[in-house]
């Protein structure tokens, strides 16, 4: 019996020796041919194409210097495994480097030589509670040029790959490059002017912002050709655009340029003059690009704004369903730019609609929720209970931000516009200088050279200081604190479009972690059947409003303030119904929340308990099996 035991053993710590063996064999043979798989959901380990376009066409080798305070007890749990996953991510820009990305390593212990290299490259340590100093950031250099990326934060992990491609970029830039700005509204700031009674107002934030990064250049409404010098225009609300400017623009996008355009049906920061209005007053102002949207096979109806009741602003009378709240569900997750700015406040801003035209494919950067729909203008800023007053929901998500990319045509076929005819009087001298100017007239691009992209946006409120910012006095200083993501947004769009064209396809790298959407999806199914109930309490309402003025017409001459037997069974049946309605309601809500209560309950314990609990029990069952096998055996 005793050698019986020994056998076993022996055959077991040899078999174990073995495969031992073997798997080492195995790991050695496949890392001879470098084979690699990315098993994980969304890629997370493997790099865009934008990224390897970038890479493929350096001329010499870049550094990445990995600033990373090794071993350090002051660095936290969580950033020991992030730091961990920037190092494989590092590795593979490596191996798509071809021999052109050298990785350098760096521990900056306190007092070192590492230390003061991390500072003059521009990376900042960081402190914990304890006041203990740890570094985690990344230089990046190329030729005599270098750029930084200060500080890693788990936070901005799904923009990682993002950072560091855009680095690389921005390192081969000589100098600035230069935005265009063209607006209806002063965002550039305005001068004081008597004569139109303006009083002087300061460049809007995001103005101020776009100096620092880029050389910001003003282009005039009536500019009849975008300058070769502008990388990017950004175009905010374009009102009564004229026709030859809107050529410019189609021009300069054929031409390469890249074009980033906020219009709005509904403009509550621009106040026009309401010319219909006999007693005067003003209405908000309009924007559009009529004959480029046209080409482009999109539109926005201008005469509409969306109402969406899961992004609403405010509860209760002070319910603003046209004054949006959007989230990460209502933004572009696998975008650079939307998946980092967290919310937006989208106010009285319209939707696309429309096919791309040929050639051209589009990309939703922010959609409403199922539970919108387009409104009139004349209730867009109406708020409670009128503002819902015969909401049906479209039951579909609709575009609010868009990128057009691909080849562009001219919506322009027959050439450039006919300028306005000058006077009789002036008649032969506009000839002479029409004449002189299509004598130097450039050639008519009917197509781009090559794909180009467009971001645009159906709102432009979103923009102004009042949406964007919050204005803040600290120690004497005029502080901008931004409200929310909208800010980001827009400079999101201008630094991607500024960059390397490789850059705009880059998407965002999947995130770890899986947002629930469930509860939210339940939240808005029984919103809508809490508006069902309003709509029910509503026809009743206009019901008995309707049988009490045919009792009044039965009772034609008869003027009395004492209601008849049967205008007190109409209320009566009235309150009744109302009555009702309000219970059901209660009863509604009240569903709701258990709903949405067991959900959460079951999701935790699925997270917290359920996994770890398969994993005991299995290994449980696994322990029972051996020990029933080592039963059998002896």
């Amino acid at each position: 019996m005793r050698s019986k035991h020994v056998e076993i053993l022996l055959y077991s710590t040899g078999g174990v020796i073995a495969l031992l063996a073997v798997l080492i064999a195995v790991n050695f043979i496949v890392s001879a041919f470098n084979l690699r798989a990315d098993l994980t959901e969304g890629d997370v380990y493997t790099l865009s194409p934008g990224t390897r376009k970038v890479l493929a066409r350096l001329e010499a080798p870049v550094k990445l210097r990995l600033y990373y305070s090794q071993g350090s007890e002051a660095v936290p749990v969580g950033l020991k495994t992030f730091a961990k996953r920037v190092e494989d991510l590092l590795n593979e820009y490596k191996a798509a480097g071809g021999g052109k990305v050298v990785i350098e390593k760096f521990n900056p212990e306190p007092d070192s030589d590492a230390e003061d290299s991390a500072q003059l490259d521009g990376v900042e340590g960081q402190l914990t509670n304890t006041g203990e100093k740890f570094y985690l950031g990344l230089s990046i250099a190329f030729l005599d040029q270098k750029a930084a990326i200060p500080v890693l934060a788990p936070d901005r992990e799904r923009l990682l790959e993002y950072d560091i491609t855009r680095g690389i970029a921005q390192v081969g830039e000589t100098k600035k490059p230069v935005v265009g700005v063209m607006s209806a509204l002063p965002v550039l700031g305005r001068s004081l002017d008597p004569i139109r009674k303006q009083q002087p107002a300061e460049a809007w934030v995001l103005i101020q912002e776009l100096k620092k990064i880029f050389d910001v250049k003003e282009v005039k409404l009536d500019a009849a050709r975008i300058d070769d010098d502008i990388k990017v225009l950004l175009v905010i609300h374009p009102r009564n655009l004229p026709e030859e400017t809107e050529y410019a623009i189609d021009q300069f996008v054929l031409r390469g340029g890249k074009l980033i355009a906020f219009v709005d049906p509904y403009a509550y920061f621009d106040q026009q003059p309401d010319f219909q209005n006999p007693f005067g007053g003003s209405q908000a102002g309009q924007s559009t690009f009529y004959n480029l949207f046209k080409a482009w096979g999109i539109d926005v109806d201008m005469g509409k704004v969306i109402a969406d009741l899961t992004y609403a602003s405010g509860s209760g009378p002070r319910l603003l369903p046209t004054l949006l709240a959007l989230n990460t569900q209502a933004l572009n997750q696998d975008d650079v730019v939307t998946s980092q700015v967290g919310t937006l406040l989208y106010a009285f801003g319209g939707a696309f609609k429309g096919k791309p035209a040929e050639g051209l494919t589009q990309t939703v950067l922010a959609h409403s929720s199922k539970n919108a729909m387009p409104v009139d203008l004349i209730i867009a800023t109406l708020s409670g209970e009128p503002s819902t007053r015969g909401f049906q929901p479209t039951n579909e998500e609709m575009p609010l931000a868009i990128r057009l990319t691909g080849k562009f045509y001219t919506a322009f076929p027959d050439g450039k516009p006919k300028p306005f005819m000058p006077p009789r009087a002036d008649r032969k001298k506009g000839q002479d200088d029409k004449k002189k100017a299509e004598d130097k007239a450039e050639p008519h691009l009917k197509v781009s050279t090559e794909e180009n992209s467009v971001v645009l946006v159906a709102d432009v409120d979103l923009l102004s200081d009042g949406a964007a910012v919050e204005i803040q006095e600290v120690f004497g200083q005029r502080v901008a604190v931004p409200r929310n993501g909208n800010l980001a947004l827009a400079l999101g769009f201008v630094e991607q479009l500024s960059g390397d064209s490789a850059l705009i396809s880059l998407r965002s790298r999947a995130s770890f972690s899986k947002p629930l959407t469930v509860i939210r999806e339940m939240e808005a199914q029984a919103q809508q059947q809490y508006l069902g109930k309003i709509k029910e309490l509503e026809d009743s309402l206009n019901q008995t409003q309707e049988n009490l003025q045919k009792l009044q017409k039965s009772k034609a001459g008869v003027t009395s303030s004492i209601l008849t037997p049967e205008q007190q069974a109409e209320l009566d049946n009235f309150r009744k119904k109302a009555a009702e309605a309000r219970l059901a309601l209660k009863e509604l809500r009240k569903r709701l929340r258990v709903e949405t209560d067991t959900l959460e309950f079951w999701t935790k314990v699925v997270n917290i308990a359920l996994v770890p609990l398969l994993v005991a029990l299995a290994g449980l069952g696994l322990a029972l099996v051996r020990r029933r096998a080592s039963r059998i055996a002896t």
